[in-house]
């Protein structure tokens, strides 16, 4: 190890070669005594240079790519000391760690769902590591246990990624993740007597199962087999859907559909109709919002697949059908969504008839129930349930019990019973049970949580961004917040993808809060909160909207005095990571601590490692001149400046992530370390046993987020009390 001084920098001109930016980039100069806080590990630098489009890149740090090779594995192990060295010189990460194991210590529902006259639902009694899968005849009997995945391993790290019932309730097909990777294995279980069947299904990645009507076996999508040493990185195309009946070996299962002259195509969302007369293919491309629908009659024997929404216009999303009318969600002229009917006879746009017309709210999901829809609409990201006729006429508006989120809402088209979740930031997830008849709602299960929801206050607050752009924001703080400048915050975002950041209830961010911390959440553009056009603003060469909303978000905070730059941390993962990387590279003035997890870092080769091809729709591709150029703009790796004086930095990513490859991180960690000419540290922690996010045990979400809060006592200065937070 060696002492990196503020005056004695590697400097990222030559790690970079001849990057045009870093060379026009002034030299920023840090305070006078600022060396490092920390000694870092050495990192080697190789030589290795790419060319885009006349546009010399080097890439110093190509090796952490492999991440099997000793030498990365090596790296990983000093990095993870020097961190875990530093965060346990941190006093109040001890009695954080213990206030959150309190608060998360509360029961758990998920929402029931009904098939083959049982109820399933899954419960945690508070610090499981996994939820465990239940199942009822009555609400009121006594549940059994059908699945408890903490026995399928020691430490928790096998989670449960999917469950689907057969319709007749006798059989549950479902997955498993194991340390948090994206491959799933699918099982069956006898649902009777509790017993797993010899069906065994591997390399299923982004696909349910969906049972046909007989009972007798499920349609589901895989990939063909990787090799096994560079499963977590190799590059994911050419998805197929398979049949597989029960009893039956896997190298028995049918193909149903592909196409080898399409690599990118995926049918992860394929599913039986809910009257089983129908296969429903969703055929998407990426992250794209639009896709192709097709459909095989499945009343007929070697019925053809059936070509419906073939033109890739816009995203269709199938809700339902009453006999060869198809009912879909559609973003076509409609940039927040509507539905409308097709009659497959008649299936030219010509005859399409216009169910629920466009509204000033974003519709997100739909369902019909009681042969009505219920419609999911988004208001300045905050939930609105509306049910209509299936002409499109109001019945009513599911009152909610105050500014939150619900979801659920499942259930069959003649059903008349279903639940929904309700949640806000004060308010732990309550299961409500909905009469579709009398359009009453009664509590289910209403969860109990050691903290007063009375003590915090929430509001919404809009702030005009760099183009004069009206962007939302929620504040959660303690009652009677001073407005000084003196707060220490958290400013959260994500902004990609068409995916809505709304009020939800964080035992996490609860311990923020109670801490004294503010907690920002921004509904950036490239989110989903106004429909498709408030996406399109944060894509491709659009991008840089999504960096000016937060950076225009966190200037708001310091403004009006919720905060300032020296209490003002940021945090975000995966496309959020991304958003972190660049906003503290292109305003580290602005911030003192910046947490980037499990982020996309390096812009330039995202495209190269597992289903990180399928994100070019929002961000372009480096093999494309003009998008080359927007990219390296923005990229994180490639914007670092040697001797910038970078704020307080803790970098997560784990070892078994194939979303985000943790190559983004560890070159970015890399990096990092070498440019920084401030005293502030440049730390990655990097978990064991673990993927992108999904399925991590409780244990390991205690462990990083105390990890996290306590890093930002440090950077901030936060002057809470440990004995105080543990003691709440």
């Amino acid at each position: 190890m060696q002492l990196r001084s503020a005056t004695i920098v590697l400097s990222l001109l030559a790690a970079f070669g001849s990057n045009a930016l870093a060379q026009t980039a002034a030299q920023q100069s840090c305070p006078a005594g600022n060396s490092p806080a920390v000694t870092y590990p050495v990192t080697k630098k190789v030589d290795q240079q790419d060319s885009y489009f006349g546009t010399t890149i080097a890439d110093p740090y190509r090796w952490l790519e492999d991440a099997n090779s000793a030498e990365t594995h090596d790296w990983v192990v000093e990095q993870n000391k020097l961190t875990q060295s530093f965060l346990a010189t941190i006093p109040e990460r001890e009695a954080i760690k213990q206030r959150l194991t309190k608060l998360w210590n509360y029961e758990r529902f998920s929402t029931p769902t009904r098939q083959g006259g049982r109820y399933f639902y899954t419960r945690n009694d508070g610090l499981q590591n996994q939820a465990v899968l239940y199942t009822v005849r009555k609400l009121t009997d006594e549940p059994r246990l059908l699945l408890d995945p903490n026995t399928l391993s020691s430490d928790g790290t096998v989670a449960l990624a999917g469950t689907s019932i057969s319709p007749n309730g006798k059989f549950l097909a479902y997955a498993t993740a194991a340390s948090g990777s994206d491959w799933n294995e699918w099982k069956v279980r006898d649902i009777d007597t509790g017993k797993d069947l010899s069906d065994d299904i591997k390399w299923a990645k982004f696909s349910g199962a969906s049972w046909t009507r007989d009972n007798t076996g499920f349609f589901y999508s895989r990939y063909d087999a990787p090799q096994e040493a560079t499963k977590l990185a190799d590059i994911n195309y050419f998805q197929k859907l398979y049949f597989h009946k029960l009893g039956t070996p896997q190298s028995a299962d049918v193909l149903v559909f592909d196409r080898p002259d399409q690599k990118e195509w995926a049918f992860g969302g394929s599913k039986v109709s809910d009257d089983g007369n129908y296969l429903i293919i969703t055929a998407t491309q990426g992250t794209e919002r639009k896709n192709r629908i097709f459909y095989k009659d499945l009343r007929q024997k070697n019925a053809k697949v059936v070509g419906l929404l073939e033109q890739f216009d816009a995203s269709y999303s199938f809700i339902d059908n009453v006999g060869p009318v198809f009912y879909f969600a559609t973003d076509n002229q409609a940039p927040k969504s509507r539905v409308i009917a097709i009659d497959i006879r008649k299936p030219l746009p010509a005859d399409w008839k216009e169910v629920v017309p466009q509204s000033e709210q974003t519709l997100v999901s739909a369902n019909i129930l009681n042969d009505q829809l219920v419609l999911d609409y988004l208001k300045d990201a905050q939930t609105q349930i509306k049910i209509t006729d299936l002409n499109g006429k109001l019945v009513r508006e599911v009152a909610l019990p105050g500014i939150g989120s619900a979801g659920g809402f499942g259930g069959k088209r003649h059903e008349t019973e279903t639940f929904y979740s309700y949640t806000s930031f004060t308010t732990p997830a309550t299961i409500y049970r909905y009469d579709m008849k009398t359009g009453k709602s009664t509590v289910y299960r209403q969860p109990k949580v050691d903290f007063d929801p009375n003590a915090f206050d929430v509001r919404q607050q809009f702030f005009t961004s760099r183009d004069g752009t009206k962007v939302p924001m929620f504040i959660v703080s303690k009652k009677g917040m001073k407005l000084d400048g003196s707060n220490p915050t958290y400013l959260y975002g994500y902004g990609g993808f068409n995916i809505s950041l709304t009020p939800a209830f964080s035992v996490a961010n609860l311990a923020w809060v109670e801490m004294g911390g503010v907690y920002v959440m921004a509904n950036l553009r490239g989110g989903g909160e106004y429909g498709e056009a408030w996406h399109q603003a944060g894509t491709k060469l659009n991008k840089q909207n999504v960096f000016d909303d937060f950076i225009g978000a966190a200037e708001w905070l310091v403004a009006n005095k919720v905060t300032s730059p020296a209490k003002l941390a940021i945090g975000g993962g995966s496309n959020g990571g991304l958003l972190v990387g660049a906003a503290m590279t292109q305003r580290p003035d602005l911030f003192a601590a910046a947490i980037p997890q499990v982020g996309v870092l390096d812009m330039l080769r995202f495209h190269k490692f597992t289903v990180g091809w399928g994100w070019v729709p929002d961000y372009g591709s480096s093999d494309d001149a003009e998008q080359f150029k927007a990219l390296v703009k923005y990229s994180p790796l490639h914007n670092l400046k040697a001797g910038g004086c970078y704020p307080a930095t803790m970098i997560t990513t784990a070892d078994h992530d194939d979303r985000v490859v943790p190559a983004h991180s560890f070159k970015f960690a890399a990096a990092a370390q070498a440019a920084q000419g401030a005293a502030a540290p440049v730390l990655i922690r990097i978990d064991s046993k673990a993927g992108h996010g999904a399925g991590k045990p409780t244990a390991k979400q205690i462990e990083e987020v105390a990890d996290r809060w306590g890093f930002l006592t440090r950077a901030l200065k936060m002057t809470a009390e440990p004995a105080k937070v543990a003691a709440q």
